[in-house]
C-alpha cells in the first residue's frame, strides 16, 4: 500500500497535515504545528531562510523541487508487527510536520510517500526499491526488525539510499547508508544482563525469543555475557515464530527450571499472549524476575500494565522521563493522536530521524547522499526527548541505558541510569 502526502504550504499543508494525522490515528484532530510545540533545541533558529537552488542542493537526480523535497517512510502498518512499528509512523510524521512549520529542509516542504512493509520481509526490499528507483526520494525512515533492516540494506548500498532505522538491534553491523538511531547491544544487553548480575544477583538465566535474526543474535550475545563474563549459567533457550500465541508449553519448563531472570526478546503481536498467558500461570512480577528488550509502552497497550507490572524493560527512552524537551514531545504527540496515546522506545528513536537528518542536510547544504553522510558524525541534537543525542562516526548514537519496572498504568517506573555508553556495534569477544 502506497500513501502519499504533499506538504506545500498553505491550504495544502493543512490538508496533507490532516491526511497524515488520519493515517495513523483516524478520526483524531490534527495538531496545530507552532513554534511552542518544537523541540527546544529547534526553537533557536527557525529555518525560514531563501531556499538555496535546486542545481545547488540535488546534483543526484532526487525527488527535490526549487519548494519541496521528497522522503519515504517504510513500515509495518498491517501484520504482526503493526503494534509495534505504528508508534514509529506517528513520530517521524510528526517530526515531519513541525520541521514544516519551521520552514523545511533547505527552504522546502517535506512530502512524504508511505509504504507498508507489510510485516513481510521481502515486502520491504520491493518497497525499498520503490521508494529509491522510482519515487528517487532523498532519504528513507523505516523498518523496525533486523530481519526487515537486513532485507532493504543491499538495496541502499546498491542504489546509494540513505534510511534512519530507529529500532534497539544487536549490533554487528555498520553501513555508510544507515544511521541507527536506536541503541546496539552494548548499550542494552549487556548493559541489563551486568545490572541484574550485580543488583539482583543472578545466576541463572532462561532465553526465550521470537525466531527470526534479532532475538537469535541478541540470546547469542546475551549467553557469550552470561557463561563468560558474568559467570553465571543458561539454563534454558527457545525460539518462536513470528505471531505466536501458544506459550503454555514454554512456561511449564520455565517454572520447573525456576531461572534466577527470564530474559525475553519476544516481539510484535505475540508479546500479548506472553504475557498474559504468564500472569494465568502464577508468573508474575512479585514472584519471578523477568527482563525484556522488547517491551515498551507501545506493546503494553496491547498487553496490559496489569500483565506486566512488576517485570523490567531495558530502553534508553521511557515516556515518564521528566525534561523539558521530553515533556513538549509527550504533549505534542498527545495533542496529535489523543490523550490516550503512548510512546515507547523506538517511537522516541524514530523521532530524532527526520531531525537529525534535517540537521545534516542544512550543515551538508545539499540533500546529496554523501555529503549529508560527511556532515553527520558529531551533530549533537542537545533537546531530544531522551536527552543529549550525538551522532558517532560509527553511525550509531552515544546513548544512557535505562531499566525501568512496568507499572499498572502502562508505565515504567525507571530503576537505573547509566552513564552516557558509546556505541560499539562490534564489541570484541562477542561476534
Amino acid at each position: 500500500m502506497t500513501q502519499r502526502f504533499d506538504d506545500n504550504g498553505g491550504d495544502d499543508a493543512c490538508e496533507a497535515s490532516a491526511r497524515a494525522a488520519q493515517l495513523a490515528s483516524p478520526g483524531r484532530r490534527k495538531v496545530a504545528l507552532t513554534l511552542a510545540s518544537l523541540p527546544l533545541a529547534m526553537m533557536i533558529k527557525p529555518s525560514f531562510a531563501a531556499a538555496p537552488p535546486t542545481s545547488q542542493v540535488n546534483t543526484t537526480g532526487r525527488a527535490i523541487t526549487d519548494t519541496t523535497v521528497t522522503v519515504g517512510q517504510l513500515h509495518s502498518s498491517t501484520g504482526t508487527m503493526a503494534i509495534s512499528e505504528t508508534g514509529s509512523i506517528r513520530a517521524e510524521r510528526l517530526a515531519i510536520e513541525q520541521i514544516n512549520a519551521m520552514g523545511g529542509v533547505l527552504g522546502r516542504q517535506i512530502k512524504v510517500i508511505q509504504e507498508d512493509g507489510a510485516s513481510d520481509w521481502p515486502t520491504f526490499a520491493e518497497k525499498a526499491t520503490k521508494l529509491l528507483e522510482s519515487d528517487k526520494v532523498a532519504t528513507v525512515f523505516g523498518c523496525w526488525t533486523s530481519a526487515s533492516r537486513k532485507a532493504v540494506l543491499p538495496v541502499f548500498e546498491k542504489d546509494n539510499g540513505l534510511l534512519y532505522y530507529p529500532t534497539f538491534y544487536e549490533g554487528l553491523e555498520q553501513s555508510k547508508n544507515v544511521f541507527y538511531t536506536g541503541q546496539e547491544a552494548t548499550q542494552q544487553v549487556l548493559a541489563s544482563l551486568s545490572w541484574f548480575a550485580k543488583e539482583k544477583k543472578a545466576k541463572t538465566f532462561y532465553l526465550v525469543g521470537s525466531d527470526y535474526i534479532w532475538p537469535r543474535t541478541s540470546n547469542k550475545i546475551a549467553r557469550k555475557h552470561i557463561e563468560n563474563v558474568l559467570h553465571g549459567e543458561v539454563v534454558g533457550e527457545e525460539y518462536y515464530p513470528l505471531g505466536n500465541t501458544e506459550f503454555g508449553s514454554l512456561i511449564n519448563k520455565m517454572k520447573f527450571k525456576k531461572p534466577d531472570v527470564i530474559f525475553a526478546d519476544v516481539v510484535g503481536g505475540s508479546n500479548v499472549a506472553f504475557y498474559k498467558q504468564l500472569k494465568a500461570a502464577g508468573v508474575t512480577g512479585d514472584k519471578q524476575l523477568l527482563l525484556t528488550i522488547s517491551v515498551t509502552e507501545d506493546e503494553l497497550l496491547g498487553i496490559g500494565g496489569e500483565n506486566f507490572q512488576g517485570f523490567y524493560s531495558c530502553m534508553k527512552y521511557f515516556q515518564s522521563l521528566d525534561n523539558p524537551a521530553n515533556n513538549k514531545f509527550v504533549a505534542a504527540f498527545k495533542a496529535e493522536y489523543g490523550k490516550d496515546a503512548v510512546i515507547g522506545d523506538v517511537t522516541q528513536a524514530a523521532y530524532l530521524g527526520p531531525w537529525l537528518w534535517k540537521m545534516a542536510c542544512e550543515k551538508a547544504g545539499s540533500f546529496d547522499v554523501n555529503k549529508v553522510v560527511a556532515a553527520s558524525p558529531g551533530l549533537e541534537f542537545k533537546d531530544a526527548p531522551e536527552g543529549d543525542v550525538k551522532v558517532h562516526p560509527n553511525h550509531h548514537l552515544w546513548s544512557n541505558t535505562l531499566i525501568g519496572q512496568g507499572q499498572r498504568d502502562g508505565q515504567f517506573k525507571v530503576v537505573y541510569k547509566s552513564d552516557l555508553i558509546e556505541p560499539n556495534p562490534f564489541p570484541k569477544g562477542y561476534q
